[in-house]
């Protein structure tokens, strides 16, 4: 076992199983995916450790803990198509495209979109497209979609990307009201959302999303 190897594991022994995340698929994916192929140079030494890892531009991926609590929400499956804003350098990218049919992924800084695309491609993960875009218009051509992941915390879910969810769908983000943020839920059900609180969490907001919510928490 390498040394890289080793720390996933711990990684996910000491901050993924502790925080009841149970679901064999997350868990696969996070002892599959090697973090530090998705973090900036200065940060891979510290990729395993449990906070928010750098990704350059001001930008941070969410902690192991928190990103996978969030992937337990969202109730990804294998036939699963999935939007992902906001990923940075690509890392939730990658673990989801070890869950799902396939990913799309949309990230608004255009250097960090492309490493995250050379990372990928580097890691032979072909179920997944990164384009450089803004996350709040989503990718309504290629939807709807089934799940719906923003890597980071949202004022506003607009109503444009709830709508590119299918019935049954979930968007999942952390809600910031101030200094207090929590992880949400939002499941479409035909022309109607219901938010489903499912755990106290902040992250740094995600350009676009920084209006007051429109939805119910």
């Amino acid at each position: 076992m390498n040394d890289n190897t080793a720390a996933r594991t711990a990684m996910v022994d000491r901050q993924v199983r502790p925080s009841d995340v149970t679901s064999f698929p997350i868990i696969e994916a996070m002892l599959a995916v090697p973090r530090e192929d998705f973090a900036e140079p200065r940060s891979k030494p510290v990729a395993y450790v449990d906070a928010p890892l750098p990704q350059g531009g001001g930008r941070f991926a969410l902690e192991p803990r928190v990103f996978a609590k969030m992937l337990d929400g969202a109730r990804i499956g294998p036939d699963d198509l999935v939007l992902d804003l906001a990923p940075g350098l690509g890392y939730s990218t990658a673990v989801i495209a070890r869950m799902s049919a396939a990913v799309i992924a949309i990230e608004p800084h255009e250097t960090l979109a492309a490493a995250a695309a050379d990372a990928l491609s580097a890691n032979e993960i072909d179920n997944a497209m990164i384009r450089q875009s803004a996350p709040e218009e989503g990718d309504a051509a290629h939807g709807p979609f089934d799940a719906i992941f923003i890597n980071g915390s949202i004022g506003e879910a607009p109503q444009a990307l709830l709508n590119q969810l299918k019935d049954g769908g979930r968007l999942v983000a952390i809600s910031m009201a101030g200094q207090n943020g929590r992880a949400v839920a939002i499941v479409r059900s035909g022309d109607k959302f219901s938010t489903r609180r499912l755990f106290d969490a902040t992250a740094p907001m995600i350009p676009g999303f920084e209006k007051a919510a429109e939805f119910a928490l």
